[in-house]
């Protein structure tokens, strides 16, 4: 079997699969990614095309010999979907002669024709993708099968949900893990554990870093793995386990208003799992508390809340006029992106953003749909990475208030082009996110007096 490669080592298996959309990858995983890094690196063809920015997998598994692991990549790999090394995809629709490609070329032929053809050709095209759906028969641990319309139906039982979701999205079943798991099944392997990891650049569509781990993406993923895990025992989610129950430092506080100082890995309002936040200690101590703005989880740094209704309205005006002036500084993970030029000392960044619905809570940069998000930046110091901290040091003056702005506007590489240290989602994960939310300037919307308050960064 091309495809399985034995592991030579003495670690220990886990107790139970990887939960893969949230994981620290397991030694076995790292271990079988570096010899598939060295597989990639030694073959130019297919480092060429994965250089662009690819997505790879491996699963590790038990066979009567010991440990052993399988590889996989998203999509195509330098057009193809068939290497050895790797595992075959779950339908091969690449096939020139088969049925997909020959009605392809038919449905490409009557669109390129008048208007009646085009009509024909994109409900041709429209059938050709539900057929292609049905062709991915995908198995379980259990051993049963469903094919991909089935799946996603089911798992989007809700009427309103279905409606939303009516089908799967084109590329669905062709990332890595549904073709490592399905590989598996059929071969009477046994999953171990898993991981996937990202080769090459970062693009502009995808900001992710060269050799970081990722975990699946839950648009497209998280559907068929809710169904091929079935049989499997899977960690638990570890975003279900809570979070430390953090304190809460007050900078500034009166009759109407407090200003704290929220530590980075303390939500600012209840989440969907996690209901431990700056809101709801507020409001044990203050019953009208509402948070006046918000700060990601993992960002530190001076957050308003105000005590009642009557003093958050007014303060809200402030933010939606813009009213309101925050700097923050980050650090730039010179590490992991390294620094060729900053485009000037100082400057402006303006990148629309949406979320990506295939994979929250990630957010992506979109010039035509995405909402207007403006941010100036400027350039204070270089921190040597030789001590604990180091990198590029910018101030963040954000004009807009999206989510994730500052975190895309620096990773992106039409913006600073390079992540903040600790951005799991965009850069490379360490202790905490390096952003800190340091000054804020805004009237009192009682007193009219005008408040200018900072804490510096604790990672200084």
């Amino acid at each position: 079997m091309k495809q399985l490669h034995p592991l030579h080592t003495d670690i220990p298996k886990p107790e139970r699969f990887t939960y893969p959309f949230c994981y620290e990858p397991h030694p076995l995983c790292q271990l079988a990614a570096k010899e598939v890094q060295a597989y990639i690196a030694s073959h130019a063809e297919i480092k060429e095309d994965a250089d662009n920015g690819k997505m790879f997998g491996v699963l590790v598994v038990d066979t009567p010999e010991g440990v052993s692991f399988l590889s996989a990549y998203s999509g195509l790999l330098a057009g193809r979907n068939d290497w050895d090394y790797f595992v075959p995809p779950v339908f091969d629709a690449q096939q020139p002669d088969g049925y997909f490609k020959q009605e392809e070329r038919k449905i490409s032929t009557l669109i390129a024709s008048p208007e009646q053809g085009r009509l024909e050709g994109s409900k041709r095209s429209q059938d050709l993708q539900l057929w292609l759906f049905h062709q991915y028969q995908l198995l379980n641990a259990r051993g049963k099968s469903k094919d991909l319309v089935d799946i996603w139906q089911s798992y989007y039982s809700r009427e309103k949900l279905r409606r939303k979701f009516p089908l799967p999205p084109g590329g669905t079943g062709d990332c890595c893990a549904p073709k490592l798991l399905q590989y598996a099944y059929q071969q009477n392997l046994k999953p171990v554990c898993m991981a996937e990891f990202w080769w090459g650049r970062s693009t502009k569509e995808e900001l992710r870093q060269h050799l970081n781990y990722y975990p699946a993406c839950r648009g497209k993923c998280k559907p068929i793995l809710t169904w091929m895990l079935q049989g499997l025992e899977v960690d638990v989610n570890p975003e279900t386990l809570g979070f430390p129950h953090l304190e809460i430092e007050t900078v500034y506080e009166d009759d109407y208003l407090l200003v704290i100082n929220k530590p980075s890995g303390l939500l600012s309002t209840p989440g969907r799992v996690e209901q431990y936040s700056v809101e709801t200690v507020m409001r044990q101590r203050y019953p009208d508390a509402v948070i006046a703005h918000r700060l990601d989880m993992w960002t530190s740094g001076l957050l308003i809340v105000a005590k009642s209704m009557e003093v958050y309205c007014p303060l809200q005006q402030q933010f939606i006029k813009h009213q309101v002036r925050k700097r923050y500084v980050a650090l730039l993970d010179t590490l992991h992106s390294p620094l060729s030029t900053l485009h000037s000392p100082t400057g402006t960044i303006s990148l629309p953003l949406r979320p990506d619905p295939m994979n929250r809570p990630r957010q992506v940069v979109d010039m035509e749909h995405g909402k207007r998000a403006v941010t100036d930046y400027e350039f204070l110091k270089s921190l040597p990475s030789s001590g604990e901290v180091g990198g590029v040091l910018v101030a963040l003056y954000p004009q807009t208030g999206r989510t994730h702005q500052l975190r895309i506007h620096c990773a992106h590489p039409d913006g600073l082009g390079i992540p903040i240290k600790g951005d799991e989602l965009y850069g490379t994960k360490t202790d905490r996110l390096y952003l800190h939310a340091e000054q804020i300037w805004f009237q009192h919307p009682v007193t009219g007096q005008e408040m200018h308050l900072e804490v510096p960064a604790p990672f200084l």
